[in-house]
């Protein structure tokens, strides 16, 4: 009989409760409306491609929010292919229902549901002519149609030939890749009431109280199997409850006592202080999806002007940061736009510090002295008042350090705190008029390579950055004629955000999550259960696969 690298993690077992943590309200529950907010209808709605659960970790362990396409699988998508340049054709799985509840009553899910979710998120046609608030990003604009030739393929045509570009466009991480029911929208004109969720996934949301839980019950007639024991039906666990416990403190306690399963977002000192307490949490670590930045609005006094935007990045220790505030457990170095963890994870890709030239490193290197020259030579020798929208959820405690160096060399600032959620929104719809601090940057990214040479392309970027020199590279890239051209692109475009000091460049933490040892399958995989922006978009695939030891659990509640 032959052995299978998951056969250590034992025999599957169904029931229980899987619990995971939210650390802010849960808002909304419409793919078209929620991009960025805290959502969980990754759970009952699914997507046409997910990822390979047989796949060995070793090879690739889907921790990074950058999935290649090379390993990606399909999910309501059987398979597909390209036909010619620009044409995408997806065929579906056959056989997939609707859950059985109305407005959807357990009809078969057809292109035509596929058609509909994506001319209503773009624009494309079939009543649609405004696409979604939060798809402003560039490569989404390329999208020319989507049309359904049978019932069970979908053809999707693009303004670039590029496959892989593609791929990450249609099939990426982000929450919009979830697909609605057209009746559910039809009837009720919009899915933002909890009560009206209904999909192919499986689970149903049965209860939501805000700011407090959702509970999502099993789907009897769920579809799919495990890919690791075929034979199996999916989901694993009865139900997946999500408590929503802003406060820290309060949610290190319940995991400690058992009450939680997951929890993202932990830092170092969190982890430490867990480790002591309760060993046996499994405390996995990965570097946090973007470094932590001060974001500037570049078409604004006086932030337009590059000598203000280099004597920020001058007044900050980056090196004494590191050293002081994360205790060594981080690197010392700024980012550009890709993540110097992707460009070990994928050599070649980015611009990592250690490449950069000396002059660039300078620019980066603590200096007060040179920032308040920088300063008075842009008209400001004494400094300047501005204000920053500040997310509540980020770190605070590195924003004394932060507000403390500005005010060092005359940069005093009016702090806007603002709630996670409406702060994405405000940011999102460009209504903050100079700075903001919050956990989505432009920097630091472990997304896909493509996306990067979009993130600060003209009109798709919140730093309202309009730079010939990035724009240029978005048409050269999309017509590379492989990837190594294209893994320059990249680099020239990361070299070119570095050295223009787009946004304030402070230093990516390593995060980590904690896991109970008797929930199985869970390793950190990338938006999956993680509750920041941009995820749990693949709950539905990977919520129904973790399954319970139920042994284990009652052997340690007893022991503790």
């Amino acid at each position: 009989m032959n052995s299978n690298w998951w056969d250590e993690l034992g025999e599957p077992q169904y029931g229980g409760e899987m619990t995971i943590r939210a650390s802010r309200n849960i808002e909304n529950f419409d793919p078209y409306y929620s991009e960025g907010m805290t959502s969980i209808y990754g759970g009952w709605l699914e997507r046409l491609v997910s990822d390979d659960w047989t796949l060995d970790p070793k090879v690739w362990d889907y921790k990074l929010p950058w999935h290649p396409s090379k390993y990606m699988k399909g999910q309501l998508a059987e398979n597909w292919e390209f036909t010619e340049p620009g044409t995408h054709v997806v065929h579906l799985r056959k056989g997939i229902h609707w859950q059985n509840i109305p407005p959807a009553n357990g009809r078969e899910f057809t292109a035509d549901d596929v058609v509909f979710h994506y001319n209503r998120l773009y624009g494309l046609g079939g009543g649609f002519s405004k696409d979604s608030p939060f798809c402003a990003e560039i490569g989404f604009r390329d999208i020319l149609s989507v049309n359904a030739v049978d019932k069970y393929t979908v053809v999707f045509k693009f303004n670039i030939p590029n496959p892989e570009f593609i791929m990450e466009t249609l099939h990426g991480v982000m929450q919009r890749q979830c697909l609605e029911n057209h009746e559910a929208v039809k009837q009720w004109g919009d899915l933002s009431d909890w009560h009206h969720a209904v999909g192919t996934g499986p689970f149903f949301l049965k209860d939501f109280t805000p700011n407090k839980s959702a509970t999502l019950v099993r789907n009897p007639d769920y579809w799919g199997h495990d890919e690791r024991h075929p034979a199996n039906r999916l989901p694993y666990v009865d139900t997946i409850k999500f408590l929503i416990i802003p406060d820290e403190d309060a949610a290190l306690e319940s995991i400690c006592a058992g009450k939680i399963d997951i929890m993202s977002g932990v830092t170092l000192e969190q982890a430490q202080k867990v480790q002591k307490t309760n060993p046996e949490i499994l405390q996995i670590s990965n570097p946090t999806r973007q470094a932590v930045t001060v974001q500037a609005r570049n078409d604004r006094a006086p932030f337009n002007d590059i000598r203000v935007r280099k004597a920020m990045q001058l007044a900050l220790d980056l090196p004494a940061i590191a050293r002081d505030y994360y205790h060594g457990s981080v690197s010392a170095y700024p980012s550009s736009v890709l993540s110097s963890y992707l460009s070990k994870c994928m050599p070649g890709w980015g611009f990592p510090y250690e490449e950069w030239p000396p002059d660039l490193k300078n620019e980066y290197a603590c200096n007060p002295d040179a920032a308040r020259r920088l300063l008075a030579d842009a008209g400001y020798p004494k400094g300047f008042r501005t204000n920053i929208v500040v997310d509540t959820a980020s770190d605070l405690e590195l924003f004394k350090i932060i507000k403390s160096s500005f005010a060092n060399i005359g940069i005093e600032m009016e702090v806007r705190p603002m709630e996670s959620n409406a702060c994405t929104a405000f940011v999102e719809a460009r209504k903050h008029d100079q700075l903001v601090y919050r956990e989505y940057g432009p920097l630091g990214h472990c997304y896909a390579p493509f996306q990067a040479i979009t993130r600060f392309h003209s009109g798709s970027n919140i730093l309202m950055v309009s730079d010939p020199v990035i724009d240029a590279l978005y048409p050269k890239a999309i017509a590379s004629a492989g990837e190594e051209q294209l893994k320059q692109i990249t680099r020239e475009m990361n070299e070119r955000v570095a050295r223009q000091h787009f946004a304030i460049s402070l230093l990516q933490p390593i995060g980590f999550s904690l896991c109970q040892p008797w929930l199985k399958g869970y390793n950190n995989q990338g938006h999956a259960v993680w509750m920041g922006i941009g995820g749990p978009s693949r709950l539905s695939f990977y919520g129904a696969r973790y399954w319970i030891d139920h042994d284990l659990k009652k052997s340690i509640r007893k022991e503790g």
